[in-house]
């Protein structure tokens, strides 16, 4: 008799489960619907990755960023982009001391655990430029002295895809540090009076009263389990034929980098723990292509006038590809 395959988990995700049951409960008792943009909240946290979340005014962006830092017992930092910011304002300058002559370094609100970056495509260049060590490294560098930020550090950056006054396009060299691009669409009817109904009775004002369901320490053993979540050979070599494909495209102007591979497969491990699974399917890995490479591929000008999305190129890429049995 040939030996039965056994499909139990070897890794105990009994805390993770209770958590994420928790954080979901938690969540749902202010925002109404989008679950599939509260599990990739989800699955970043886990993954240690930052987030990009785009969306059109009035649909609870910057709403869903300050609940989820809410499920964190962590310090939490909130800095609104504008045109007039400086890298200083959000890294910290040096100040003179009379009494000691000498300059102390004195840090800006980037120095927190989790930070909402809200409209990050207002600032120029330069300031977008100063997040890029902090966001890939995790310190900051004045003066020639290395600053290390506290565990963990999470950047939660909103956007608004329609207006373009007063807006500067991100640097693909920042785009490329976010782990996902979560688009946040409008709610179902049913959902919007559901909306209504918790506003009327005044719910939402009540969102800084819910209670943390994680802790520093109670992330850092979640994502450790996380970590130990099994990739098949098949699944990368599924993953980097994906992320090859985008180079290979003749509808896009610039494929995705090796980093997105990376993402693709960190982000799947996360995926799939939350799934209870101490192992990748090709499923999780396709479930998460879409938020890990639209933000880091670019539309051929002649697609772009079109009017094709860089969402319609992934699933036609993806659909090309042969998915591992």
């Amino acid at each position: 008799m040939e030996d039965q395959i056994n499909f139990e988990s070897r890794i105990d995700f009994t805390s993770l489960h209770e958590k994420v049951a928790r954080i979901r409960e938690q969540m749902g008792k202010v925002i109404v619907g989008q679950r599939e943009v509260a599990d990739l909240l989800l699955t970043a946290m886990l993954a240690d990755g930052h987030i990009l979340i785009e969306g059109v005014p009035g649909i609870a962006k910057t709403f869903m960023a300050k609940v989820m830092s809410r499920m964190l017992d962590v310090n939490f930092n909130r800095i609104q982009f504008t045109p007039d910011l400086m890298p200083s304002d959000i890294l910290g300058t040096s100040v003179f001391i009379p009494a000691t002559g000498r300059f102390e370094y004195r840090k800006g609100p980037i120095f927190t655990n989790l930070v909402l970056v809200d409209e990050i495509n207002r600032a120029p260049a330069k300031t977008q430029a100063a997040l890029f060590e902090v966001m890939e490294e995790r310190q900051i560098t004045n003066d020639g002295v290395e600053y290390k930020m506290d565990y963990p550090f999470i950047v939660v950056g909103t956007q608004n895809p329609i207006e373009h006054e007063g807006t500067y396009r991100l640097p693909e060299a920042q785009l490329d540090r976010f782990l996902f691009k979560i688009n946040v669409t409008y709610p179902s009817a049913e959902e919007e009076v559901e909306v209504l109904e918790l506003h009327d009775r005044g719910a939402i004002k009540d969102w800084n009263t819910l209670e943390p369901v994680l802790n520093v320490n109670m992330l850092r053993e979640l994502r450790e389990s996380v970590s130990q979540v099994v990739v098949d050979p098949k699944i990368k070599t599924f993953i980097v034929n994906i992320v090859y494909a985008t180079r290979k495209s003749g509808w896009l102007y610039l494929g995705a980098s090796p980093r997105a591979s990376i993402a693709l497969m960190n982000g799947a491990k996360a995926f799939a723990a939350i799934q209870g699974r101490d192992f990748v399917t090709p499923d999780d890995v396709l479930q998460l292509v879409a938020p890990v490479l639209r933000h880091r591929v670019q539309l051929s000008s002649e697609k772009e006038l079109e009017g094709v999305t860089v969402d319609q190129v992934i699933q036609q890429i993806v659909s090309k590809i042969e998915v591992p049995r």
